[in-house]
C-alpha cells in the first residue's frame, strides 16, 4: 500500500555543493528527510520503470533513512532499487554502481568529511546517470521543489534487511543488497598494475579514519595486493567514525604523519575520508600536498596501464594551485579551471576533453567514474612507487626540478558568524576595482576579480565562484566561502606563490608564504570582521 503523508516546507532545503548537509538533529524532524527525497523524486524524470542506488558511508542516520528512500523510491515508480550491503557504498562506488547498471541516478547519503554521531552531522546527495553530483540546474530546480512541496510518498511496511544479499520486492519494485566492494575493486584491477605493486615490495600504512574505505581497502590492499594485515588501520566503518574527525589532513591524521615521518615510516602512507572520495599522501618524511599530489599524478600517469595512452586534459577547481596547469603545458594538453564542486568536472570528462581532475582539498580523480576517489589516488601513487623504483620523496624533488614548486596552503576558519563572513566578502568584491597595482608589502598586486566559469561543453557560466588577488610573479590569494559545512560559515583563504625550478625548493612552506598570509590579512580585514586571528585549520 502506498500512503500519502501531508508536510509543510523547510526553508533551509538549499544543497550545496555537495547535496544537503545538516545536523543529525535536523534531519530527524518530522518530515524532514522525507522532503528532501521527495523533492528529488518530483524533479526527476523517467523514473516509471527505472533503476535508482542507494548507499552511504555508514554515519549515524544511514540506515535510518535508507529504509525511509527504498520506501519512497518504490511510491515514485522505480523498478529496481540496487543497495550497498549494510548500507554501505563509498562515494566513487556509487558512482561506479550507477554507470554499470545504467541506473537513472543514486541517492548518496553523507557529510563526506564532517564528523558523525547523534550530534553531528548527514547529507543527502543526489547523483545523476552519468555517477556524478547533480548538475547546478537539477539541484537548484530541487530546492525549488523544496520550497513549494504539500506531500509525501512511501510504500507501507517492515523495514528490510540491509545485511544479506539478494533480492525482495516492495510493492512490485525489486530492492538488490549487493556486494558494495567487488565491482570497485574488479574496476581498479582494469586500471592498475597490481602485479608490479606486488613485486615492488613496498610497506604501507593507510589510515581509513573508522570510515566506509575500510573494506575497499582491506580488499584491495590487503587481500588482492597482498600487503601485510593491518597495514589498513582503523577499518571498520563506525556510526561516530570512532569519535574522530574522518578529515584526511594533518590535523585530523596526525597520527600517520607522525608514523610518516618517524625512523619506523613505512614506504607510504595514506589516508581517506567518511564516504571515501578523498585522499591524504605521505611518503617516508615528505608530505605531499593535494595540489601537488595531482600535478605529480598527471606527470606519471603513463605509467599505470589504464592510462598509458596518455591523457586527454587536465581540470583543477579554481582554488587548487597551478602546478598541475605546468604538467599540462608541458604535455600539451589542456588545463581547465572550474569551480570548487565535482559536478563542474563531469561535463569535461564526459566529453572526453579531461582525464584527470582535482581539488585542493584532498580530491583527485579520472574519467572512470564522474567522483574524485580516494583510493583510486593511493593506487595510482602507489604503482608510480612500483614503476619508478623511486621514493615518494624522490618523485617529488624530481617533479619540482622539472616544473618548479607552487608553495601552497589554505587557513579555515570554520564556524564563523554567516553575516560576518558574508560582510568580508561583499567588501572584498566592492574593493575589487581598486586593488590592481597597489602594494602590500614585498607584494604587488596585478589583478583581482571575482571569478566566473564558462562551460566550454555548453557554454552555462557559473559567477561569483571567488575573489582571486594575483600577485606579479605568479603568487596569489583566494578568499572563498565554503559550502560543505552543516552550522555557521567556512572561511577559506587560499595561499600560493610559485618558486621556479632554479629557486627554493625545499624550503618551509610557512616560510615562504608568509608575506601572502600578511597580504591576505591586510587586502580582507579578517580578524576585523570576524573576530579570529588565526585560522582553526591549516592544511
Amino acid at each position: 500500500m502506498i500512503r500519502t503523508v501531508p508536510t509543510q516546507p523547510f526553508g533551509d532545503q538549499k544543497p550545496g555543493t555537495s547535496g544537503l548537509r545538516k545536523k543529525v538533529k535536523v534531519f530527524q524532524q518530522p518530515n524532514y528527510a522525507e522532503n528532501f527525497i521527495q523533492s528529488v523524486f518530483d524533479v526527476v524524470e523517467g523514473k516509471q520503470g527505472a533503476t535508482l542506488v542507494i548507499g552511504g558511508d555508514g554515519r549515524y542516520l544511514n540506515r535510518t533513512v535508507i529504509q525511509t528512500a527504498i520506501r519512497m523510491a518504490a511510491a515514485a515508480g522505480f523498478a529496481r532499487v540496487v543497495v550497498g550491503q549494510g548500507g554501505i557504498l563509498s562515494t566513487p562506488a556509487a558512482s561506479h554502481l550507477i554507470r554499470r547498471r545504467g541506473a537513472l541516478g543514486g541517492l548518496v547519503l553523507s557529510a563526506s568529511h564532517n564528523p558523525g554521531g547523534p550530534d553531528e552531522d548527514f547529507g543527502i546527495k543526489y547523483n545523476v546517470a552519468n555517477g556524478g553530483p547533480a548538475p547546478e540546474k537539477v539541484t537548484e530546480a530541487i530546492h525549488a521543489r523544496t520550497l513549494s512541496i504539500t506531500q509525501w510518498h512511501a510504500a507501507s511496511g517492515p523495514d528490510l534487511d540491509l545485511d544479506t544479499p539478494g533480492e525482495v520486492t516492495v510493492e512490485g519494485m525489486t530492492v538488490e543488497i549487493v556486494d558494495p566492494v567487488a565491482d570497485y575493486a574488479d574496476l581498479m584491477e582494469t586500471l592498475f598494475d597490481f602485479d608490479a605493486i606486488r613485486a615492488a615490495g613496498l610497506t604501507v600504512a593507510f589510515d581509513a579514519m573508522s570510515a566506509v574505505t575500510g573494506p575497499y581497502a582491506i580488499e584491495i590492499l590487503e587481500r588482492r595486493l597482498g600487503f601485510a594485515p593491518g597495514t589498513v588501520r582503523n577499518g571498520t566503518p563506525l556510526e561516530d567514525f570512532g569519535g574522530h574527525h574522518p578529515d584526511p589532513n594533518l590535523v585530523h591524521a596526525r597520527d600517520l604523519y607522525d608514523l610518516m615521518m618517524s625512523a619506523d615510516a613505512p614506504d607510504f602512507g595514506a589516508a581517506s575520508d567518511g564516504d571515501g572520495d578523498r585522499n591524504l599522501i605521505i611518503g617516508r618524511g615528505r608530505f605531499v600536498t593535494p595540489s601537488d599530489s595531482l600535478a605529480m599524478l598527471a606527470a606519471n600517469a603513463h605509467l599505470a596501464p589504464g592510462y598509458a595512452a596518455g591523457l586527454k586534459g587536465i581540470a583543477r577547481s579554481m582554488p587548487t594551485s597551478a602546478a598541475a596547469d605546468r604538467v599540462a603545458a608541458a604535455l600539451g594538453i589542456p588545463a581547465f579551471e572550474t569551480p570548487t564542486g565535482w559536478k563542474f568536472f563531469g561535463n569535461l570528462l564526459d566529453a572526453g576533453m579531461a582525464t584527470i581532475c582535482g581539488e585542493e582539498s584532498a580530491g583527485t580523480g579520472s574519467d572512470h567514474v564522474r567522483e574524485k576517489d580516494g583510493l583510486w589516488a593511493v593506487l595510482l601513487w602507489l604503482n608510480i612507487l612500483a614503476a619508478t623504483g623511486k621514493s615518494v620523496d624522490e618523485i617529488a624533488r624530481d617533479h619540482w626540478a622539472r616544473f618548479g614548486r607552487n608553495y601552497y596552503a589554505r587557513h579555515d576558519y570554520e564556524g564563523v558568524d554567516s553575516a560576518a563572513a558574508d560582510a568580508l566578502i561583499a567588501a572584498l568584491r566592492a574593493d575589487l576595482p581598486a586593488l590592481p597595482g597597489r602594494r602590500f608589502g614585498p607584494l604587488t598586486v596585478a589583478a583581482a576579480d571575482d571569478f566566473a566559469y564558462r562551460d566550454p561543453t555548453d557554454e552555462s557560466i557559473s559567477a561569483n565562484q571567488g575573489v582571486r588577488v594575483l600577485f606579479d610573479g605568479g603568487s596569489r590569494v583566494v578568499f572563498r566561502l565554503s559550502g560543505t559545512g552543516t552550522s555557521g560559515a567556512t572561511l577559506r583563504v587560499y595561499l600560493e606563490r610559485y618558486e621556479p625550478a632554479d629557486g627554493y625548493l625545499d624550503t618551509d612552506t610557512g616560510t615562504m608564504l608568509a608575506d601572502i598570509v600578511a597580504a591576505a590579512e591586510e587586502i580582507a580585514g579578517i580578524a576585523r570582521h570576524t573576530g579570529r586571528t588565526r585560522p582553526d585549520v591549516v592544511t
